[in-house]
């Protein structure tokens, strides 16, 4: 029998605060359990693998109707170490929902449906984690997939610019380049990427921006 369970961390409706779809309202499913332990983590409540609320696909799905919103996004934590996260995406997109997907760039994505948007991270050096990156995620991009850098410093955004080349990243997926709140200056970001003239997009965190950076729900 299929699975129709998850752990959830929290469900609310918010502002999108990154990615290209950034500003629009959004329902947003937190799902806890991640299997990497980033520097730079905002979400570390969410992190603890087996913890949280289960709350079934049905459940969810209404939830996200009564919400009013019809972008919805799934993160964690890594949605993708919970075993029904496709499932939910394929209900979300049937029920007529654009479907974003949130991921550390470390688990195999392909078993998601074509039709969710998969904004996929490459953990930078600061974060400890770069290592732990699944190449093939990087190989198999679509038109709509968005691949993020968080940038803490000069050394992760070298880093950043080297794999977007390796990868040929850019003619594939948009590129965000996203500065570590707090730890550099998104102009000085932006220096960098026009002497490069990269072909990438500043990612700002909105909702930290508004609410500040430990804001929770938002």
């Amino acid at each position: 029998m299929q699975q129709t369970e998850l752990l959830i961390y929290e469900t609310f409706s918010g502002i999108q605060g990154e990615s290209t779809h950034a500003g629009r309202p959004c329902f947003f499913i937190r799902l806890t359990g991640c299997n990497l332990r980033c520097s730079y983590c905002d979400t570390k409540k969410a992190q603890i693998i087996g913890t949280g609320t289960k709350r079934s696909i049905d459940s969810l799905l209404k939830e996200a109707e009564e919400s009013g919103i019809r972008l919805v996004e799934i993160t964690g934590g890594e949605p993708m170490l919970q075993t029904p996260v496709p499932e939910l995406c394929r209900r979300l997109l049937h029920a007529g929902f654009e479907v974003l997907m949130e991921t550390n760039g470390s688990v195999d994505l392909s078993p998601l449906p074509a039709g969710v948007k998969r904004i996929i991270d490459w953990k930078t050096p600061s974060s400890g984690e770069s290592a732990k990156m699944l190449e093939t995620n990087y190989r198999n991009l679509r038109p709509h997939d968005e691949v993020k850098f968080v940038i803490a410093d000069r050394n992760d955004y070298e880093a950043s610019v080297r794999i977007m080349r390796q990868f040929d990243i850019a003619p594939h997926a948009t590129v965000l380049f996203a500065p570590v709140f707090g730890s550099v200056d998104p102009a000085t970001l932006v220096e960098w990427m026009l002497a490069d003239r990269l072909p990438a997009r500043l990612n700002l965190q909105l909702h930290k921006i508004i609410w500040g950076p430990d804001a929770e729900g938002v």
